[in-house]
């Protein structure tokens, strides 16, 4: 039992489980009914991700130091209780069920699911 970190959209892993987005909006000009049938997500859980101003943050880094920036802003974020419990359910469940969690970003290392990693890693998830 595992989580797996995705990137939404893409072909699903053999014995992936349940994926469930981490994004702040739904994907463009695809219809509810196609989320999961198309790979994006069976669930849509957009409390664990960044606030509009932080992704602007993750958007717009250039560098280490910006990136390092958009991080700790993401952390903080995730410390508010709702996202806090949610991280720490997440961190359970992985030692109980294969499920992913993921984002739209191409790149993982300048996405906000690297820092989720991180986090889930942190509370003692089981991670693939």
């Amino acid at each position: 039992m595992a989580i797996r970190i995705v990137r939404l959209g893409t072909a699903r892993a053999h014995d992936e489980g349940l994926r469930i987005g981490t994004v702040r909006r739904p994907p463009r000009g695809v219809p509810k009914s196609a989320y999961a049938s198309h790979n994006w997500y069976d669930v849509w859980y957009p409390n664990l991700a960044p606030s509009p101003q932080t992704v602007k943050l993750a958007q717009n880094a250039r560098t280490a130091r910006e990136w390092s920036t958009f991080a700790r802003r993401y952390r903080t974020e995730m410390r508010a209780p709702d996202a806090a419990h949610a991280i720490e359910l997440l961190a359970a469940l992985s030692h109980q069920a294969n499920f992913s969690v993921g984002c739209y970003c191409a790149d993982e290392s300048r996405c906000h699911r690297s820092v989720l990693r991180a986090l889930l890693a942190e509370k003692g998830a089981k991670l693939t």
